[in-house]
This record gives C-alpha cells, structure tokens and sequence, in this order.
C-alpha cells in the first residue's frame, strides 16, 4: 500500500532554500537507504572517468577498501549536509570535498581521462544521488503529487551545486532531467578496473574477513535488487527471479519496521553525521 505524507504550508523561496521542500526531504531521509548506498556508488562510478577516478584514486584516506568506516561517513555526512545544511555548512563541505577532488586526475599515459573537479562529472554523481532519494521513497511507499516532487527536485539541485556544478547545469524540472538520465545511462561503461572494482563493492569485500563472509550475501542481495536493469547488467553479477523475490520481500520487512520506529531512529544515521559534522565546523576540525 503506497504512503502519501502530509505536505507542509506553502511559502515563497528560492528553490534550493525551499523550506517545503526541506520539511519533504526531512520525511523521506530513513536508514533504508543505506541498503541502497552500494548500488548508488556503483552507478556513479558506471560512466568509466568516475570509475577509474575512484578505483586509481590516490587519495588514500578516501578508498573505501582502506577506511570503510571513514569512508561511510563522509558520503553520509556529505548528504546530510548537501540536502539540510546552511549556506556556511554548505560551503565549508565543498572547500573540503575540493581540496580532496584536486587530488584525483588521470596522469599522462592512463587509457581513462578523467579529474573530479569536472563539472559534468560532478553533475552525473550528483544526479545518481539525486536518483537514490527517489528510489528510497519508492521502495518506503511514499507518493507525491507533481507540485511536491517538482519542488523536491529543484531542492535536490542542492546535491549538485555543494559541489561545483553551476546550478543552471541542473536540469531545469524532471522532465528535463529524464532526457539528462536516459542519455547519459545509455552510455554507462565498465572495463576490467572498474566491473572488478565494483563487484568488490557489491560483495562487501572492503570489510574485510570475516564480516565479508558473513553478511557479504545480504549486502550483494540489497545492492544488485537496488540496480536498475542495464547497470545490473553492466556489473555481471547473477540476478534471477528468486533474487528479485527475495529482494523485494527483504525491503517490505524492512520498510514495515521503518513505518514503526520514531522519527529519529528512522532517520538514523543522517541525523547523527548531520550533528557531528555541523560540530566538526565549529571545531575547525576535518568533515571529508
């Protein structure tokens, strides 16, 4: 049965300080989408310049492999931030996801060209993000009218432009940004660095033994159901209608505890990386 949240009063804002559009936003956050997170890196890092960035990346602090934990909560910390952040919070995450992305470029000889302070590069994670929000309120039920997933997505040009996407590079409405998805989808690649890479992803390889092992399946299971078709096919992992069935019956258990736990328990761990990072600010203290 869908789920259709009540709308908060109407005011005039820009789009990107929408306080409706935040108030919807802050309804949709639930830790249901940490089991969609492995499928969204692995759609951002399917167009080959993202993957290869990533997988040669010669940050060493930023690898998933080296630090998961880290890892996690940056990418946590940078959504928080993005989607519920002042302007100041905003900007104080940007100088700092910069200062790591001016590290991560292709070097003369490498068959990949690529650098993360890209614009279009930076659009298309972004977008992924984006993409990942909406997939979470469908597998949670939510439905929107026009108007409230209209203002959401022009709110949601904030995950673009706390990087340093121009925000007239964001596609103007949904409309505009389903022609963006379907012709930058089509043209999704991954090569031997990358599928290999990203099958490691999906496999939980980064934590390691035994944990790996243990919880390894779960996480494949999550992350491949979470795909869209033709990324799933690009990956190569098996997916059978027994997985699909799995899957799907896996997010109705978990979507039915979701519905029942307060508030602040469902929006778990965003609401703890968004104090901590917001603390990390004050201190002058390392967010990325």
């Amino acid at each position: 049965m869908s789920r259709t949240l009540v709308e908060p009063t109407d005011t005039d804002h820009s789009p990107e300080q929408d306080p409706v559009a935040r108030a919807l936003i802050e309804q949709s956050l639930s830790g249901v989408a940490l089991g969609a997170a492995g499928a969204n890196v692995i759609m951002q890092l399917s167009q080959l310049p993202v993957g290869h960035g990533v997988a040669k990346s010669r940050v060493a602090s930023g690898r998933i492999h080296d630090h998961p934990i880290k890892r996690t909560r940056t990418t946590v910390a940078y959504l928080a931030i993005a989607l519920l952040g002042t302007e100041e919070e905003r900007a104080a995450m940007r100088r700092e996801v910069d200062r790591q992305h001016r590290q991560v470029h292709s070097l003369p000889g490498d068959p990949v060209p690529y650098n993360a302070m890209s614009r279009d590069l930076q659009l298309w994670v972004a977008a992924c993000l984006y993409r990942g929000v909406m997939d979470v309120e469908a597998v949670r039920g939510i439905d929107r009218d026009d108007e409230a997933a209209e203002r959401i997505y022009r709110y949601c040009a904030r995950l673009a432009t706390t990087l340093q996407v121009a925000p007239e590079q964001w596609p103007a409405d949904r409309a505009a940004f389903a022609e963006y998805w379907d012709e930058h989808a089509a043209r999704i690649e991954m090569d031997d660095l990358t599928r290999t890479y990203l099958q490691g992803i999906a496999r939980a390889d980064f934590l390691g033994a035994p944990w790996k092992w243990l919880v390894g399946p779960l996480v494949q299971l999550q992350t491949v159901g979470f795909l869209p078709p033709e990324f799933r096919e690009e990956l190569g992992l098996p997916w059978t209608t027994r997985h699909q069935r799995i899957f799907e019956g896996m997010m109705k258990a978990w979507v039915a505890v979701d519905r029942r736990v307060p508030g602040p328990i469902r929006r778990f761990p965003f609401n703890l990386y968004l104090w901590d990072t917001r603390l990390r600010v004050r201190l002058g203290r390392a967010i990325v």
